[in-house]
């Protein structure tokens, strides 16, 4: 996701901004992986600093084991088995076009809403993202409802949060309860019902924690305000 604006960063909240880098790391690792993710992953980099920045949010998120014995090309292979093997190729994955059969654990928040159309929450989303001057990546293209856009999004209103205020913790809270909450329950309970998920079953029991936890944290703080 491209970022039009620039804020500012001069005093800003850590605990925000610690949000947003633990954002930030959820969607890299709901991505195809690089190679140096696979290195942080092998031999723990990765969690220690995941874990240093969960000390400094304030919320009480257990981090699970997120090592990885696999070799890179293993690990590539696995997230293909889990998140994308079924998929149908397509030019440009905007128009709303379903695949035959899907992989074990979609990673698109319209999938776990069957009370609500395609069109309907990638427009709201399209509708979110333009309001802070952000647009897809035109080299990357996905539908509005990818998950790690998701994430994106909501690490980008984190750190908003620290440098700026409470309007984007506002944000953040709705946003939680239209799209990422849904977005992280489902993904988070279709990987605890998968087999041979190694870290990706942890990236996916800190996603649903951290998500609920951060969103609960925000309710709580701002209460009577939306």
């Amino acid at each position: 996701m491209a970022t039009t604006p620039t804020d500012p960063m001069d005093d800003i909240d850590e605990d925000a901004a610690a949000r947003g880098a633990v954002y930030a790391t959820l969607a890299k690792a709901f991505e195809y992986p690089e190679e140096s993710f696979h290195s942080a992953a092998a031999d723990g980099t990765l969690e220690a600093d995941l874990g240093a920045s969960l000390d400094r949010t304030g919320l009480d998120v257990p981090i699970p084991s997120l090592t990885t014995d696999d070799d890179y090309e293993t690990l590539a292979a696995r997230y293909n088995d889990i998140f994308e093997l079924g998929y149908s190729e397509y030019t440009d994955r905007t128009d709303g076009s379903l695949e035959a059969e899907g992989p074990p654990v979609p990673l698109y928040e319209s999938k776990y809403r069957p009370d609500h159309s395609w069109n309907d929450v990638n427009l709201d989303l399209s509708r979110a993202y333009s309001h802070y001057g952000l647009e897809i990546d035109q080299d990357q293209r996905d539908n509005h409802d990818a998950l790690t856009y998701e994430l994106e999004f909501a690490g980008y209103l984190a750190r908003r949060e620290a440098a700026v205020g409470e309007d984007a913790a506002l944000a953040r809270l709705d946003f939680h309860d239209r799209h990422l909450g849904h977005a992280a329950a489902g993904v988070a309970d279709r990987l605890a019902d998968e087999p041979g998920t190694e870290i990706y079953g942890g990236f996916g029991e800190l996603l649903e924690a951290f998500v609920r936890a951060d969103r609960n944290d925000l309710a709580a703080r701002l209460e009577g305000q939306r």
